[in-house]
């Protein structure tokens, strides 16, 4: 609990950096969906890069949480199935991206800003995360 209003701060900061950089404008997105800009290809590449030397730091020097357990990430098994399971959510999360030009985190960003018919991408988002927690059992994991 001692850590919620600094990740509250961060969680705003972070906002405040997307919408100022502009990878949550719609024209930015639908602009990388048409190859019409390597802005957002850029945004994407620099994040990766990041994650990568993320999380080699956090292994490397076996860094802890705020109660003090040691952070660690799991590898993926890339199972004949598991590759499908990857390829089939990136492919409906990708749609629904392209559809509503936003990615889920962004939305509350974009409502903040003003664009209310985020409210409907942001409920369509929920909806769509109770549906899979329904069906989980029944799909192949």
């Amino acid at each position: 609990m001692r850590g919620l209003p600094l990740y509250l701060l961060l969680g705003i900061y972070f906002g405040v950096v997307l919408s100022k950089s502009e990878v949550i404008s719609w024209f930015r997105i639908q602009e990388m969906f048409r190859f019409g800009s390597f802005h957002m290809y850029g945004v994407i590449g620099t994040a990766v890069a990041t994650a990568m030397l993320s999380l080699w730091l956090l292994r490397r020097f076996q860094a802890r949480a705020l109660d003090g357990e040691t952070i660690a990430v799991p590898a993926k098994a890339m199972t004949p199935t598991g590759g499908v399971r990857y390829w089939a959510g990136g492919t409906v999360f990708g749609l629904g991206w392209g559809l509503i030009g936003a990615c889920p985190g962004p939305m509350f960003a974009l409502i903040g800003q003003g664009l209310s018919v985020m409210v409907v991408g942001l409920f369509a988002a929920i909806v769509g995360t109770w549906v899979y927690g329904w069906l989980r059992p029944h799909l192949p994991h």
